[in-house]
């Protein structure tokens, strides 16, 4: 695998959509069963999901973008945990930083965008197969630090399927499923990095494990990807806690 991440300048709100960003920034070529990975803060401020730190208290707007939160008093950092399309993340993915005074969202509609990113990328470039992941960055319980997870990806399937496979010892196994899409995010979110580097496109090739598709995944492909929480293999921790409902539905 290879990953190439690509240097713009500094993105704000209001000044260029994302099609204009791409079609300045990406390479001349792009190779066959590539993967384009953007990063969601990229695609909400062109879009506009932003909002300026004045108008809103954080915690409101918290609320407001969370399907589920815990209150900030209930750990030692008052920071916001939240559950958003399946993902427990803090802040429902609400950024300041690199934001030049707004608090950033997360895209309004990511597989739509992603869909017509991976459409624009078979046009300009002659495609067959070629995928797209919107990235963010995440922590995770009992470690320190931030890794990539994907809001979303397009044009390869996000899980590589085990069960039924025979193990080295012929054993088949009964559980496993090799999650494609957020390791190919957290892959990318590592190359194009968290600070000032604005680098938030990259470019993956060299993919012999990725599955491409020749159409945007299906809803059972999107629906797959996803466990509720009593099915949950960590549901006793994550039922042992008073979640309250936000305002997302």
């Amino acid at each position: 695998m290879k990953i190439k991440a690509i240097k713009t300048k500094k993105i704000t709100p209001g000044k260029e959509s994302l099609r204009q960003i791409l079609d300045r920034y990406l390479p001349k070529k792009m190779a066959e069963r590539s993967i384009l990975a953007i990063t969601s803060k990229i695609v909400a401020i062109c879009e506009g999901s932003v909002v300026p730190v004045d108008k809103i208290e954080k915690a409101d707007l918290i609320e407001q973008e969370a399907e589920l939160y815990l209150p900030p008093e209930e750990n030692k950092y008052n920071i916001t945990l939240t559950i958003r399309d399946n993902v427990l993340l803090p802040t429902a993915g609400i950024d300041e930083s690199n934001a030049g005074g707004y608090y950033i969202l997360w895209p309004a509609e990511p597989q739509k965008t992603a869909n017509k990113v991976r459409s624009y990328l078979k046009k300009r470039y002659q495609l067959k197969e070629v995928g797209v992941i919107i990235t963010d960055s995440k922590t995770t319980p009992l470690r320190r630090g931030t890794t990539g997870v994907a809001v979303c990806h397009s044009g390869f399937s996000g899980l590589n399927n085990y069960i039924g496979a025979p193990d080295i010892f012929g054993k088949k196994m009964r559980v496993t499923k090799q999650n494609v899409m957020d390791a190919l995010a957290v892959s990318a979110v590592l190359v194009m990095g968290e600070g000032r580097e604005q680098t938030p496109v990259a470019i993956i090739s060299d993919l012999p494990f990725v599955q491409f598709l020749r159409g945007n995944p299906s809803k059972r492909d999107l629906t797959a990807l996803h466990i509720s929480i009593d099915d949950d293999l960590y549901a006793p921790m994550l039922k042992g806690v008073k979640w309250k409902k936000g305002k997302r539905k």
